[in-house]
């Protein structure tokens, strides 16, 4: 059960970075951070905003799964 926990832990902190990195990289009402770095999102992902809209509700989701599973895990655990 540690395995686990710790292939979980690796999964949460990575996604939790990966997501940070896709919401700075969106554009808002003023343009963002995205226009900061030159329209890398844009280019990265499509210039579709709905996909990245989606792309992030994705990651955003498997991140609230995964600390589920954690307190799970550690509820079992105690």
């Amino acid at each position: 059960m540690d395995i686990l926990k710790t292939i979980l832990y690796v999964l949460f902190a990575l996604n939790a970075i990966f997501l940070i990195g896709i919401v700075l990289m969106q554009e808002g009402k003023g343009g963002g951070l995205g226009n900061a770095f030159g329209g890398a999102g844009g280019e990265a992902f499509g210039h579709g905003v709905g996909s990245i809209n989606r792309f992030t509700a994705f990651v955003a989701g498997s991140l609230m799964i995964i600390a589920l599973a954690l307190a799970l895990i550690m509820k079992w655990d105690s």
